[in-house]
């Protein structure tokens, strides 16, 4: 969650009223955030603001806060309205972008008046919503120029890596391949468009350079400080949609200080836009769905009246409350996401706790203590608990195994351990977290090659879920609980392993077999599949050396995996 320094006496001036430091902690939770540290610096108070909502960028700075306080308090009612002209200012959009980086949107903000913590929060602002919502500078990147020094038209354009300007911070022109490997900020984002045949380059009329999106501002018109009135706002990415949403935050922020907002004409090579576009957003809710979440007697006026202190423009028709939001929110999605708001401005604390009414009463599940109980037997055999990720993904969980399992290979089901099939995430954020674990050893083994600098032995367990493809179920999946045991030492055998699963199904009440089997995980001849009542329910083995190599161990390994829902017995709790 992003957090971010405010100043007391800056909220105040904005909002135009004065509070104490604990009326703060209450204001706070208007704008979703928690006060999170104070402290005095020259005099001055400063708030240290923990946002609780990633999707609200516009609560993100001292403008943002101030807006939603000023609102829920009842000074301003209803949408917000931010005038806007033309500025006759044309963005040329290169072509050549189409597979660089090949959105741009932008703006003209006049009649500033920036002091030192204004300008603290606009490029405060501009690096948080650059960072978290836009996926550290991915998705979305943010340029502000003193607009003063910029001669339109303006060209957002491929450029050769040769082409050379002075980067912010510095006093000597780099070309564009020089400041990715001089320059912090270079070396930082680089990797965006290291790779691409030409840089992106946004520069003026007479050819002076703006910035080298997503990178950095040049030195020239990049330097915005206390003496700048005008400013140029670019911000650049791959959706339209969202550097769009981006652009609406910061501008509507710096026409919390006072600036008069002027659109853009951008032309693409095959359509032109004016931007920002700050046209208000609708949507529409059922009152009685609305009193019926929310628990509260609330008349609909009662209701409007609630939204239009959190900055709607509100309209009551036929049982519905018809909504217009502003341009600078996305996060409206569903009739819960308006009911929040609902009690946002009611307030949380007002509202009084009843205990519900049911004819049964709760219980801790029978299951979940004896997954509790299997725990305390192994750490009573000197075992040491981890606990590891569910996500991981194909690799650890087949290749590094020394299973034949890949993107195109048939899954064979060693005695479902792993099952044939992986669980897998459609768009994963990363690609070491793109499916759901179906067995705990690799996440044991893991861990043991993180740990090589530690003392051996070392012995671990695990009681975790694996999830596994189940086409009976309504979900297609079933997660089931599973102890795994990992042992490494340099005399570490089979004979170990197997006195510590001896114990494990003595004290549980449990006679088992032991059938040998053929497992590439293991070393052959040192396999084998755990039979209870006629069912397999798990493996032993001493780890194959290809797979210890895999995860960078030179310890050996003996380990066990089972499941633990056949052992599962009421009379042993």
């Amino acid at each position: 969650m992003p957090k971010f320094d405010v100043s007391k006496s800056d909220l105040e001036r904005l909002i135009g009223k004065s509070f104490t430091v604990e009326e703060w902690e209450d204001l706070f939770l208007y704008a979703k955030c928690e006060l999170d540290d104070v402290w005095e610096e020259n005099g001055e108070i400063y708030f240290k603001a923990d946002s609780k909502d990633t999707n609200r960028p516009d609560l993100w700075s001292s403008e943002g806060i101030a807006r939603q306080v000023k609102w829920a308090l009842g000074m301003e009612r209803g949408l917000p309205k931010y005038g806007m002209e033309k500025s006759n200012v044309t963005v040329y959009v290169d072509e050549k972008l189409k597979d660089i980086r090949p959105y741009g949107v932008y703006a003209v903000v006049e009649g500033l008046n920036l002091d030192e913590e204004a300008l603290k929060q606009m490029i405060n602002l501009q690096e948080k919503v650059a960072l978290t919502f836009g996926r550290r500078r991915r998705e979305v990147a943010i340029g502000i120029f003193d607009f003063d020094r910029v001669k339109p038209p303006i060209y957002y354009r491929a450029a050769e890596k040769t082409e050379k300007f002075v980067p912010l911070g510095f006093t000597e022109e780099l070309t564009l391949e020089e400041i990715l490997e001089k320059h912090e900020k270079g070396r930082e984002y680089g990797h965006l468009i290291k790779d691409k045949p030409y840089y992106p380059l946004l520069v003026d009329s007479e050819g002076k350079v703006l910035s080298m999106p997503p990178v950095i501002n040049s030195e020239v018109t990049g330097r915005v400080t206390t003496e700048t009135k005008n400013v140029f706002v670019d911000v650049t990415g791959w959706n339209l949609k969202k550097i769009m949403l981006a652009l609406n935050v910061v501008v509507s922020a710096l026409a919390e200080r006072g600036g008069k907002i002027k659109s853009v004409r951008v032309v693409y090579p095959d359509f032109d836009i004016e931007t920002p576009d700050l046209t208000p957003k609708s949507f529409q809710v059922e009152l009685d769905y609305i009193r019926k979440l929310a628990g509260l007697e609330l008349s609909d006026e009662d209701i409007k009246e609630l939204l239009e202190r959190m900055m709607y423009g509100v309209k009551l028709e036929d049982g519905k409350v018809k909504l217009l939001y502003p341009a600078f929110r996305d996060d409206i999605m569903h009739a819960r996401d308006v009911l929040e708001d609902v009690l946002i401005a009611y307030g949380y604390n007002e509202i009084e706790p009843e205990e519900p009414k049911l004819a049964v009463q709760g219980r801790g599940d029978k299951f979940i203590d004896f997954e509790d109980a299997v725990r305390e037997l192994m750490v009573g055999f000197g075992l040491q608990e981890v606990m590891t990720f569910n996500l991981t993904n194909r690799e650890a969980q087949y290749s590094k195994m020394n299973l034949p399992c890949g993107e195109e290979e048939e899954c064979a089901d060693y005695f479902n351990h792993p099952p044939a099939e992986l669980v897998e995430i459609e768009n994963p954020i990363s690609p070491k977290w793109s499916a759901l674990r179906n067995w705990l050893l690799p996440s044991l083994l893991d861990f043991l090659g993180q740990n090589t600098h530690e003392e051996y032995p070392q012995r671990l367990f695990e009681v975790g879920k694996a999830t596994m493809i189940d086409d009976d179920r309504e979900t297609k999946t079933v997660s089931e609980s599973k102890l795994a045991v990992a042992l490494a030492h340099p005399r570490v055998t089979f004979t170990e392993a197997k006195e510590i699963l001896d114990s494990v199904m003595r004290h549980l009440g449990f006679e088992y077999q032991l059938e040998e089997i053929e497992h590439p995980s293991f070393i052959p001849g040192r396999a084998g599949k755990i039979v209870v009542e006629g069912k397999a329910i798990g493996v032993i083995g001493e780890v194959h050396p290809i797979v210890l190599e895999n995860w960078g161990l030179e310890m050996p390994v003996a380990a066990f995996e089972l499941f633990l829902h056949p052992l599962y017995t009421k009379p042993y709790l």
